[in-house]
């Protein structure tokens, strides 16, 4: 059974296979990977020398391209090792409150890396397209770059997606009723006689035995004799 926020139970027994089958710990993996791609093309050839002897950035000679490709890039393959971690943690947290701020963090930042890559894909694409002459080196990093950039742009929204999902999972948990209405207790209670009985009189008069035992005292004069 899962526990608050999506997570299974704290103290649960750790489970690798299904931990790495999560859809969280699939897509960190490949935003990792994709984060590896975007700054190792733009780090190994995005900088070359022209004729002065000067580096410059392949991207229509904006160093600003390179470094913002190359830096978003490094934040997100260390934020994709750190919440896989979290991920693994988070199994653990047996506290809700940390487990929403948990769910929060990742939510904020999924979708903030989301909005950054794709302004770094309609920044690199733009500069690219500017450029006047294509270099003879380097050119399929620059747009494995730019590619990959757009294909970051889905991963972690799709991330940002599921922690919504989490995070409305645990809010609709917090609402809910502690316990569960029992239909069989809907109806009226039939022991009160208004419930069994539309005029309100009982069924049959309790005590039904008394009038009988008053008529035989008021035959012998309001003594009874014992029984023998």
């Amino acid at each position: 059974m899962e526990g608050a926020y999506g997570g299974g139970k704290a103290g649960a027994a750790f489970d690798p296979i299904t931990f790495v089958q999560r859809p969280q710990v699939i897509l960190r993996a490949v935003c990792w990977l994709f984060s590896i791609i975007v700054f190792g093309c733009i780090s190994s050839q995005g900088w070359q020398k022209d004729k002065l002897g000067k580096e410059v950035c392949l991207y229509n000679e904006d160093p600003n391209a390179c470094n913002y490709g190359v830096g978003i890039s490094v934040i997100a393959f260390l934020a994709a090792i750190g919440f896989i971690v979290g991920e693994f943690l988070f199994e653990q947290m047996s506290s809700i409150k940390t487990r929403k701020r948990y769910v929060m963090a990742d939510l904020g930042f999924s979708g903030f890396w989301a909005f950054l890559y794709f302004v770094g894909f309609c920044y690199l694409t733009n500069q690219w397209s500017r450029v006047k002459k294509s270099p003879t080196v380097g050119t399929n990093n620059m747009q494995a770059a730019i590619a990959f950039s757009f294909f970051s742009i889905f991963s972690w929204g799709a991330l940002a997606y599921l922690a919504f999902m989490r995070y409305k999972q645990g809010a609709d948990q917090a609402f809910a009723p502690s316990y569960e209405a029992d239909p069989s207790n809907m109806a009226g209670y039939n022991s009160y006689p208004d419930a069994a009985d539309p005029d309100g009189g009982y069924s049959q008069p309790p005590f039904a035995g008394q009038p009988q035992q008053q008529q035989q005292q008021d035959q012998t004069g309001g003594i009874q004799a014992p029984p023998y």
